[in-house]
């Protein structure tokens, strides 16, 4: 961002981030070492999952999850239109088909509803759905435990979009889900500048995520198939490894994982400075409603990743990109999150146009306002005025 810019988000890098990240690049491993296990370990146990699995984005890391589902060609999965692309793209890059599913036009979250009408469109098009990636949006929570309920009966497995939700409750757990995925980019709760982490509590997903994340490489004896080559005397060769099947090359280097571990003891402190700002933000922003008013937060768990609000632009005589500029003007960045994807070229050209009104009235009014940890009371205060005048000016 440009010099006096509030950005709509910003990464929180401490001195003892930097020295944890010097620490790393003189020891003996920067990549493929013993600080990924130990991240990982530590990722599990602030999330509560079983296991975790580190990669070098949230996008690999959604992909892990798919792969792990063993969806490809003749299969489809579930995604909200309202999130980023990666999660239709990860689907996509198993070769499964995309089955986009509408959304809470308030919250932008997807709703059992949705995902049954997704579902059945999807069955009217001879499709065979296999899972659904419901999205915790702006770091709200989807209602996990009745999506579990609708998609059971059509043996749906679910996937979370947790990229959002670190540090909310029990998102990581997999309670209600097969995995859940985070993101470390960043501007997320927590940074490795890249990074992403699948969490699940079955044992053998896990095991195989961590192994397509490095080309598919197997190094377990007892998985061996040549063992004429594998081993000598009944003793594995220590150099051995063989690949059952294709993987990609998904790692996160040891320094990365150097500093996840250096910033995951903060996430409960810059999760409390969200939440104090958030409540600052209500407050100021209250009397301008309704023309601008916060995505509602009540009555769910929440990541607190993003502050977005939702703005009857129509009704102040206004365009977003009008009001984007003016203020830009004033020294605040903004972001929109997010163009629904079934409206992406790339999907219309294979999908055709498909109407979803819940998703297309979130995207037509949502904002997201500067919100991270190191934001001041004065910083947030600056945007309310600016707001305000904004919205006074109609």
């Amino acid at each position: 961002m440009s010099a006096g810019i509030l950005p709509y988000g910003r990464q929180t890098i401490e001195d003892d981030d930097v020295a944890a990240i010097a620490a790393a690049m003189r020891g003996d491993f920067l990549t493929t070492g013993p600080t990924v296990a130990k991240f990982e370990a530590a990722f599990a146990t602030a999330t509560g999952a079983a296991h975790a699995v580190a990669s070098n984005s949230g996008t690999a890391a959604l992909h892990l999850a798919a792969l792990a589902l063993d969806l490809g060609p003749g299969d489809a999965a579930i995604v909200p239109s309202v999130t980023f692309l990666a999660t239709a793209n990860a689907v996509r890059m198993t070769g499964a088909d995309v089955a986009f599913a509408d959304v809470d036009p308030e919250t932008g979250l997807l709703r059992p509803a949705d995902m049954l009408d997704a579902l059945a469109r999807a069955r009217a098009r001879g499709w065979r759905v296999r899972a659904a990636f419901p999205v915790h949006l702006n770091g709200r929570i989807c209602d996990m435990p009745a999506l579990a309920e609708a998609a059971r009966p059509h043996g749906m497995a679910l996937v979370e979009d947790a990229c959002h939700a670190l540090g909310a409750a029990d998102v990581g757990a997999c309670r209600h889900s097969f995995a859940a995925v985070f993101s470390t980019h960043a501007v997320k709760a927590i940074a490795t500048g890249e990074g992403g982490v699948t969490t699940t509590a079955d044992r053998q997903a896990a095991r195989r995520m961590a192994a397509l994340r490095s080309h598919g490489m197997e190094r377990d004896p007892t998985a061996f198939v040549d063992r004429a080559a594998a081993f000598d005397d009944n003793v594995p060769n220590p150099w051995y490894y063989e690949m059952p099947e294709i993987g990609w090359n998904y790692r996160l280097p040891d320094v990365l994982c150097a500093l996840g571990l250096s910033q995951l003891p903060k996430l409960a402190r810059f999760q409390a400075r969200r939440q104090a700002i958030a409540a600052l933000y209500d407050r100021l922003l209250a009397p301008l409603a309704p023309m601008l008013r916060p995505v509602p937060r009540e009555g769910a768990a929440h990541g607190l990743h993003l502050f977005a609000v939702l703005v009857d632009f129509a009704a102040l005589g206004t365009t977003r990109r009008r009001f984007v500029e003016a203020l830009r003007a004033d020294g605040i960045g903004t972001q929109v999150h997010y163009k629904p994807v079934h409206t992406q070229p790339y999907y219309v050209e294979r999908y055709g146009t498909l109407t979803l009104p819940g998703a297309d009235a979130y995207y037509a009014r949502c904002l997201s306002i500067p919100f991270y940890p190191t934001l001041s009371d004065a910083d947030v205060e600056r945007v309310a005025n600016s707001l305000a005048r904004l919205v006074a000016a109609r």
